[in-house]
């Protein structure tokens, strides 16, 4: 098992998302009542740059029966920011028209958001509000999201398994 060594230019104000920093690659499943389930691939890039933020950059791609790419799905870019007493921020924005602001509790090797508030274009699809937790789980990077959009209530979205890479 790689061992994780911890940057010496990490602001201490990261320390509690520090395992968030790294490459992954994994995949996960995606459905929801409005859409049928499907595989897909993902790609996240977690980095700082010495200022007290974790700076997020996620790919997915829809995967065929045999895991192989299909074509590109979603594309988030944001920011987690930590606050005193364990409280953190995630700041998203997505290219369909859509910005979030997520806020929860971050403990070691785990995180828990929800929506505070959601920005969407006059043309982007009806999204209302999400929850997400992200894990360390022996090593891998373990996330799901609950999502209310479509005239339905918060439930089960997307899950995904990741491994560090690089």
């Amino acid at each position: 098992m790689a061992r994780f060594e911890l940057d010496p230019d990490l602001p201490r104000e990261l320390a509690p998302l520090a395992w968030l920093i790294g490459r992954w690659e994994g995949a996960g499943v995606v459905g929801y009542p409005t859409i049928e389930s499907r595989n897909f691939g993902q790609e996240v890039v977690a980095s700082h740059d010495g200022r007290p933020f974790i700076e997020w950059q996620s790919r997915t791609w829809l995967l065929d029966e045999a895991g192989e790419k299909v074509r590109p799905l979603a594309t988030e870019l944001g920011f987690w920011r930590p606050l005193a007493g364990g409280e953190v921020e995630f700041f998203l924005t997505h290219p369909f028209g859509v910005v979030e602001m997520y806020h929860g509790q971050a403990e070691p090797a785990r995180i828990d958001v929800r929506t505070d508030s959601v920005i969407r274009s006059p043309y982007a699809k009806d999204y209302r509000a999400g929850a997400r937790m992200y894990g360390l789980v022996e090593g891998d990077l373990m996330w799901v999201m609950d999502m209310a959009a479509m005239d339905q209530p918060l439930q089960s979205h997307v899950s995904a398994q990741l491994k560090r890479v690089g």
